[in-house]
């Protein structure tokens, strides 16, 4: 998909609620559901709530993917509450140890549900050439804002 626009300042944030559109549609055909998530809808097929985000402007490895400084709350709890458990520390954190930020970025919003799990679909794309790749898998955000896939694959992108 190429957006032809003069300026890249709306190009994100539509081509983000475009693909989050695309998505919804695909699962209602598929049988599953939309939930609103903070006023985004967000596509939920069998227990897995798929999750896109843009993770950079020009074709890039997926283990370059990174979580913006600025990323919204929203955007963190849903990786966190919703993704795959860390891999096991050093120490177990104990409730004496951990802060109130810390337990709400590990909520799980009640909006998907206590057992809905994310699937990330990452995807690099600009507005002049479109779409360049896209993945989807089990990512873990780390706390330097660096992702763990536990799984990923490579999708096929439509020709332009």
């Amino acid at each position: 998909m190429t957006a032809g626009l003069k300026k890249r300042s709306p190009y994100g944030a539509t081509l983000a609620e475009a693909v989050r559109e695309e998505l919804a549609e695909a699962a209602l055909m598929l049988g599953g559901a939309v939930r609103d998530v903070r006023g985004y809808d967000y596509a939920v097929v069998n227990d897995h709530a798929l999750f896109p985000f843009k993770y950079a402007n020009r074709p890039t490895p997926l283990h370059r993917a990174r979580l913006p400084a600025d990323a919204s709350t929203t955007r963190r709890r849903m990786l966190i509450g919703h993704g795959p458990d860390a891999q096991e520390g050093l120490f177990p954190l104990d409730d004496s140890l951990t802060t109130d930020e810390y337990e709400q970025l590990h909520e799980i919003f009640e909006e998907l549900g206590a057992t809905t799990k994310l699937v990330c679909v990452f995807f690099t794309a600009d507005p002049e050439n479109g779409i360049h790749a896209i993945h989807w898998g089990e990512a873990y955000l780390e706390p330097d804002r660096t992702f763990t896939w536990l799984h990923t694959e490579a999708l096929p992108v439509a020709p332009a």
